[in-house]
């Protein structure tokens, strides 16, 4: 397994943009102090593994799976949180 000092060289994207069944570790949250607040509140912090599980027809919502049970997040709420893709 690749340790995260690896991974700090790696391109960060939004949540919203990578592919299903992907895992990936929290780089950071942005948005607004409550909205960002809320996010750190259900589990989503820096360095968590996330992996996307499954998207809606039109691609809104988004399910995630994180700290061992499933989220679901509108598109705008995961095009704030930027993440390292992780090969697992």
């Amino acid at each position: 397994m690749v340790g995260i000092e690896e991974l700090a060289g790696q391109e960060i994207k939004p949540l919203s943009e990578i592919e299903l069944k992907q895992s990936c570790l929290i780089a950071e949250i942005g948005g607004r102090k409550e909205l960002k607040r809320r996010l750190m509140d259900m589990g989503l912090t820096q360095n968590t593994l996330v992996t996307l599980i499954n998207t809606a027809p039109l691609g809104d919502p988004l399910e995630i799976k994180v700290r061992g049970y499933k989220l679901t997040l509108r598109k705008s709420e995961a095009d704030l949180i930027k993440v390292r893709k992780i090969d697992l």
